[in-house]
């Protein structure tokens, strides 16, 4: 079975997928599972992942188990990995270094976030930094 490109997945692309479900996020969301790509997470991703949504959520007056159903369901179909190298510092913000190390880590093409400027320093690792928007066009979704 293809799975695709190997990606990680920023969090701001899943806070971005809970706002709205007309968005490229949500499309991109929706094709887990699709054989378009596979992501990868870490644990501290998780824990990212963890806390942001469910501050967004609040917010947004999602009730918590929902929240819980979008992560656990992102976990169930995620590759998780084990970060044994440290590449910091290399970025300015910690917690993009921790998604650089996960790329780096899952051998991933593509970092999928709204941040390009937080990753102008990623092509040293062969990784690249797109939108949600770019991704779905170069996968044809």
């Amino acid at each position: 079975m293809n799975k695709g490109f190997d990606i990680v997945i920023d969090t701001n692309v899943l806070v971005s997928a809970i706002r709205s479900s007309q968005g490229a996020s949500f499309k991109l969301l929706s094709l887990i599972g699709k054989n378009h790509y596979q992501h990868h997470i870490s644990v501290p991703l998780v824990f990212e992942y963890e806390e942001i949504l469910h501050r967004q959520g609040k917010l947004l007056g999602l009730d918590a188990e929902i929240i819980d159903d979008i992560l656990n369901y992102n976990i169930a179909t995620a590759i998780s990995h084990e970060l044994y190298f440290l590449w910091r510092p290399c970025l300015n913000d910690p917690k993009d270094e921790m998604v650089l190390e996960l790329a780096i880590t899952a051998n991933c093409e593509y970092i999928i976030t709204y941040n390009l400027k937080h990753f102008n320093r990623v092509k040293g690792f062969k990784v690249r930094a797109i939108t949600p928007k770019e991704f779905l066009t170069l996968i044809g979704g």
